[in-house]
């Protein structure tokens, strides 16, 4: 019975060397950053980005993997329930604090471990350049004229950018024919193409369709105007609309996962957004850069999932 026990001590302690050997050997094979949106968007070029920096920074790199659907939830949803080893690397976004109030999703924000915030951006409305509104109030008087006869698209169903909407209708008292998509990359395509006659989006989606006079920007849904070549953009609250809504985006990997783990992305994700060629990336991409620690991050999306939770019990989410 002793050397039994003896037996089950010794193996024990193997497994447990193993064990740690592997972890202090992270990474040993390449990292799937699985990304909750389709290609093209502000979420798929940040993660972009960030994979092509890391590889100063790590033995081996990100390999970004797109997984829309279900307004982020299915990529989300995979780093969720993966295995707590740190070779899967969610990018988290703003959605993962409205689509469990909504029952979208059986999981929040506190089913993983935050690695970093890197980027916040505001919401828009943006119309072709030969839309015959010239802001924000002759789009609302146009849908008050005619409900849900102003067709709007967005980035797919709980997102973000669908709640923004809705909460513009809350606010002024109107309809509008709410279209959603599967990311906000193919909602520009849509209004490119006709099929809708505006969109909620970020400044990312858009910024060269603007920049080439296709598109026009009517209001950012900011407390200020924006700085540099959005300058001129008013605020929804300058044309009377009080709504001010913003996506972020991060990265975060499955509860349970190791400490040393979890350290090593945190210090590579501080590198990362510390290096001239991420900044330049994401300028070059319009992407804001706002960096907040694990810990911080953790409780600033704790405050979104709040404030998310009460904005949706005052608004009708089903159009």
């Amino acid at each position: 019975m002793k050397w039994t026990n003896a037996i089950k001590l010794m193996i024990l302690a193997v497994v447990g060397m193993t064990g740690g050997q592997a972890q202090a050997d992270y990474p040993d094979h390449p990292v799937e950053l699985i990304v909750p949106s389709s290609p093209g968007g502000g979420t798929d070029l940040m993660a972009r980005v960030i994979a092509e920096v890391s590889a100063k920074y790590m033995k081996q790199p990100f390999v970004v993997s797109n997984k829309p659907g279900a307004g982020g939830g299915i990529g989300m949803g995979e780093v969720r329930r993966a295995k707590p080893d740190g070779y899967k690397v969610a990018v988290l976004i703003s959605e993962l604090a409205i689509l469990p109030h909504l029952k979208m999703i059986p999981f929040t924000e506190q089913d993983f471990v935050p690695i970093a915030r890197l980027n916040g951006d505001p919401g828009t409305i943006v119309v072709k350049s030969d839309a015959p509104w010239k802001n924000v109030q002759d789009l609302i008087e146009a849908a008050r004229h005619n409900p849900g006869g102003v067709s709007l698209g967005n980035a797919g169903v709980g997102t973000i950018w669908h709640l923004a909407a809705a909460a513009i209708e809350r606010d002024q008292h109107i309809t509008f024919n709410n279209i959603s998509f599967q990311g906000a990359a193919p909602s520009v395509t849509a209004l490119l193409g006709g099929h809708v006659q505006a969109i909620v989006v970020s400044p990312v989606e858009v910024n060269s369709y603007i920049r080439s006079g296709q598109l026009k920007m009517l209001g950012v849904m900011t407390d200020e105007r924006l700085a540099g070549e959005y300058a001129k953009v008013p605020t929804l609250k300058e044309d009377g609309v009080n709504v001010t809504v913003g996506t972020w985006r991060g990265l975060g990997v499955p509860k349970n996962t190791p400490e040393n783990v979890v350290a090593q992305l945190r210090d590579v994700s501080r590198k990362i957004v510390e290096d001239p060629k991420f900044k330049e990336g994401m300028a070059q991409a319009n992407l804001a850069v706002s960096y907040q620690e694990g810990p911080a991050f953790a409780k600033f999306m704790a405050q979104q999932s709040d404030y998310f939770k009460g904005l949706i019990a005052t608004v009708d989410m089903k159009k």
